[in-house]
Formats: structure tokens, sequence, C-alpha cells
């Protein structure tokens, strides 16, 4: 397979992608025809690891075969049968396992042994639409591991690892090897590699525009006129900013306005 072109990210993009909200990344993905970038139905076994940010490295799985997914194809060398290690052991340092397990959490997708492998060499966090193994070891982990949850059943049980670094289909949203996972506590967003940039300067702007809005609503202000913003609101905003972009500045701004 020929693989796709990687646009160049600059140091630090993918560090800031990391502190926008899901919320705000959705949003600005629908504002430039992304309609479904979010993984649905997948958490964080551990919530307070649940914040990462990295290139996705892709894993496939098709279903098992009893003649080919043996207990023996888990030798201490490189075998054509168990790929799900190579993925393990090819991963670089700021990367993220995607996992296509094709929504089945019939077996696991991997379990702590493998998901430690990847933490000690610095991969961002792993993503898989079915089931992980070892679910309260991997809770008690510093290391970004989403699934649609728990399962004590092997992975050679009905999943079989046919290709890494190939598109793949996770939780329905197609992802290219390259492409940036924002993960926080809401879940996962997948973001085109190309757009990174831009999300990145768009997404800080709206998370703290939002966060003025929200103190606004909080006053007890309705919507209309807020939120979607005015102009005015905006030059409110600003206003708020120069202020100091303090919470009693709101109030402060809203009366100056309105004796004017």
């Amino acid at each position: 397979m020929t693989s796709r072109p990687q646009t160049p990210i600059p140091p630090g993009v993918i560090d800031r992608l990391k502190h926008i909200s899901s919320g705000t990344l959705t949003t600005e993905l629908f504002r430039r025809g992304l309609r479904q970038c979010f993984l649905v139905g997948l958490k964080a076994l551990n919530p307070n690891a649940a914040r990462f940010a990295g290139e996705a490295f892709t894993l496939r799985f098709i279903p098992a075969r009893e003649d080919v997914d043996t207990y023996d194809t888990l030798t201490p060398y490189p075998n054509q049968d168990n790929l799900q290690w190579e993925a393990v052991e090819q991963i670089g340092a700021g990367q993220v396992l995607v996992i296509d397990s094709r929504n089945d959490m019939s077996s696991a997708s991997a379990g702590n042994v493998l998901l430690t492998r990847m933490m000690v060499k610095g991969a961002a966090g792993v993503v898989t639409d079915g089931a992980f193994r070892d679910g309260l070891e991997i809770s008690a982990m510093n290391f970004p591991a989403y699934a649609r949850g728990v399962v004590a059943s092997t992975r050679l049980s009905t999943h079989h690892a046919a290709d890494l670094q190939v598109p793949v289909s996770c939780a329905g949203v197609a992802i290219y090897p390259g492409d940036i996972l924002v993960g926080d506590g809401d879940g996962v967003t997948v973001i085109p590699r190309h757009m990174a940039v831009e999300l990145a300067d768009v997404g800080e702007k709206r998370d703290a525009f939002e966060a003025y809005v929200v103190l606004r609503i909080a006053t007890g202000e309705g919507l209309y006129g807020v939120y979607p913003p005015t102009p005015q609101t905006r030059a409110d905003y600003e206003a708020w900013k120069k202020a100091g972009a303090l919470p009693e500045n709101v109030a402060q701004i809203r009366a100056e306005r309105v004796d004017a």
C-alpha cells in the first residue's frame, strides 16, 4: 500500500491540542465539514489519566480463525501470525495505538503487559473500539487507555491482527496513520493531520471565549444576545480581557454598557 503524505506538524502543536476540549474540537471540525470525528462509546479506564494527544499508529483486527490463531503464535520472537506484538514494539514515542476491533467486545484487544510496554516506550495512549482485559490493573496505570469495556477473554478467541499502519475504522470513524487523536474526560476526537495547526489556533480561542460565555450565563443572563455570540458579545469579551479577565468584571462591563 502507498503511504499518504504526512503533513509536517510544528513543535508544540500536539501538546496545545491536548489541552483543548473535545466539544470545541468537534464543533470546529463540524464547521469545516467533518460531521463525525468523535469515537462514540469509548471511555477512559483511568479517568485520572484520560487527557492525551498523539499521532495515530493503527492496528487492524479481523475475525480469528481456529487453525491460525492458536496459543502457539505467542512466540518469544516475531512471527507473521502475531502482528499485535509487532505493533507494540514498533510504536514510537508520542504515538497512539488505534485498534480496529470491529466494535467487538467478545475478547480483549490487549492487556496490561502490552500497555505497560507501550507506556515505558513513551507512547501517548491506546484506543480500541473493543475491550481490554486486566481492567483493574490498567485503571491504576498512568497511561491513557480508552475502550468500550473490560473482558477477560484472550484476544486469540475472536481477533486476528491482520495489518499495521493502514487506514482503519474505530468506533465507526475513519482513521489514517498519522492522524491526530485527542482524548479528555469526555472521550476521543480524531483530527485529520493537515488540520492540526488550524484546530490548535481556533480551538484555544474558542475555549477561552466559551469560558467567558459560561460566566455570563452563570450570572443569570439568557441565551439570546449572548450565545451564539453577537458582535456586542464579542466586543464585551474583548473589554473583559482588557479589564483583567476576572469573573467579577463580567457584571461590571455589562453595567457600563447599559449605563452608556
